[in-house]
């Protein structure tokens, strides 16, 4: 709203993020006022005003800012400007990278560090990044809006993809305590249910909401009682969401029944799969393998083959998933789940050793607390296995 209204994303984001802290300050103290959302927009308000104010090289906006300044008691709009800022963010005078990492940052409210961390750069880089991507956009002087319906295609890629980064960060949270960043998932799907209401017809929007939909139903079942980490084979199925299920399966068919088929589509088909079986030993692995093997030649992602790997072994036998993952000591040289699938795969084949040396070096490597506790959990498993047969 305060971009929308004065034209200048950057201090906008500036002054809201002073609003909150704001509210941080008053708000355990005083409580939340009835209109919550009106006082954090009109103490924003405040804030952009008087940086303006401050500021002598900009007395043009002064003028500018006090001829919108709101009257007293003006009612605050209820539009929800989320879904113009994403598309805002993804604006084509960007590069995709750039693109989708400042809009994790505007929108799905990561921190630079875990922007870096889904980029596999360091934050440094990450964080020049993002500010060259501010400057680009204000520079092109392009007024806050919703993109016309013809260049919204134009944004569409970028906008997608940064909608599944938001949600896997808040599937499995790549820093601090807890697994699972609920608050992350549940605005990535409702951000996807948004996109869908504005191209109802586009395939890949419906995959990927069918996607969120497939892999949050399992949210209940992904954690014990202690927030710890239970892996997809040792979940409690009953547990799982049979509502988000079905929806998502509904969604899936229907767009792969329309003909081209996209990533996200062929990721929600291999999670509706897992979510059909009633057990784990009911997975359908060579479907999932044969659904892998497309995705691979789709998108020649490392991520892909590495999981492409697991489905190999699970269907045709360890050694070919360990035979896959010799082509990824490269592309995936030194990140933590290569090493966890290594070694579980090490495992499913017998050399419970090399799968403990495995297990340890990816609990170094993973920035995730809870990943960090199951992965030296396996190992010291294993350990406690090898010494008994001792």
């Amino acid at each position: 709203m305060l971009a929308r209204r004065y034209g200048d994303f950057d201090a906008a984001e500036d002054a809201v993020q002073e609003a909150l802290l704001a509210a941080s300050v008053h708000w355990p103290e005083d409580g939340v006022p009835a209109g919550a959302r009106g006082w954090l927009i009109q103490t924003a308000e405040r804030r952009l005003i008087d940086q303006w104010r401050s500021e002598q090289s900009r007395r043009d906006r002064e003028t500018v800012a006090a001829l919108h300044e709101p009257p007293a008691g003006r009612v605050v709009s209820d539009q929800d400007d989320t879904l113009t800022v994403l598309f805002m963010c993804c604006h084509p005078a960007l590069t995709p990278a750039s693109a989708i990492a400042l809009t994790l940052r505007a929108v799905g409210g990561l921190t630079t560090a875990e922007i870096a961390s889904a980029f596999m750069v360091d934050e440094a880089t990450m964080a020049q990044r993002i500010s060259r991507a501010k400057q680009r956009i204000k520079a092109s002087e392009v007024p806050f809006r919703m993109p016309a319906a013809e260049k919204l295609e134009a944004s569409r890629r970028s906008v997608l993809h940064v909608l599944y980064l938001i949600f896997n960060e808040g599937y499995t949270s790549s820093t601090g305590r807890a697994l699972l960043r609920a608050e992350l998932s549940d605005e990535a799907i409702r951000l996807a249910r948004m996109v869908r209401r504005r191209l109802p017809d586009d395939t890949e929007v419906m995959g990927l909401l069918a996607l969120m939909l497939l892999i949050d139903a399992r949210r209940r079942a992904r954690t014990d009682a202690n927030g710890e980490l239970i892996p997809l084979a040792e979940q409690d199925r009953t547990l799982w969401d049979q509502g988000l299920i079905a929806e998502g399966t509904e969604l899936v068919d229907l767009a792969l029944g329309r003909g081209a088929v996209g990533e996200y589509q062929l990721q929600a088909a291999i999670a509706a799969v897992h979510d059909r079986a009633a057990t784990a030993a009911d997975t359908d692995w060579p479907q999932i393998l044969a659904l892998y093997e497309l995705l691979d030649q789709m998108t020649a992602n490392p991520i892909v083959t590495l999981n492409r790997a697991v489905a190999a072994a699970m269907a045709e036998g360890p050694a070919a998933g360990l035979a896959l993952l010799e082509t990824l000591d490269r592309p995936l040289a030194g990140h933590y789940r290569l090493d966890a699938v290594r070694a579980h795969l090490l495992e499913l084949a017998g050399d419970t050793d090399a799968a403990q040396v495995h297990y340890r070096a990816a609990a170094e490597r993973t920035t995730s607390p809870p990943e960090r506790r199951f992965l030296r959990l396996q190992a010291a498993r294993l350990n406690a296995a090898t010494t008994e047969d001792d």
